[in-house]
């Protein structure tokens, strides 16, 4: 699971209130897979990110750190589109799990797939 699914992902678990973002990260197993850069669809991800949620998954994962939000002219700026790029696009989390920030409620991760099933119970209404 790349950083870039993480920040999209959240927890529908019935009867939790409405914040199932972010996610808690934990990795067992982490893999790092070149992919080519490509600034300008970079560029306009950017914006897009929840920082606070990259910020938390970074830290989880000992990766390197980037500001707390874009900063003026981001997009032509190498070091941070290359450190994005690095983030978001080749950080692969092969193991783990995930976990709802209320709920508590634990999603495994198993050869890079996160299972977001929910089991009838948690979604009756």
């Amino acid at each position: 699971m790349k950083l870039l699914t993480h920040n999209l992902l959240s927890s529908h678990v019935r009867g939790v209130g409405p914040c199932g973002f972010p996610l808690r990260l934990r990795a067992t197993e982490v893999r790092i897979n070149p992919v080519e850069l490509n600034p300008d669809i970079l560029a306009q991800m950017i914006p897009k990110v929840e920082w606070v949620a990259l910020l938390e998954a970074a830290d989880t994962l000992n990766l390197v750190k980037v500001p707390k939000g874009p900063t003026e002219g981001y997009e032509h700026d190498e070091k941070l589109l290359r450190q994005m790029h690095h983030m978001l696009l080749e950080v692969d989390v092969l193991e783990g799990t995930l976990q709802g920030p209320e709920s508590g409620r634990l999603f495994p991760i198993s050869c890079g797939i996160p299972n977001m099933l929910l089991s009838d119970e948690e979604t009756e209404t």
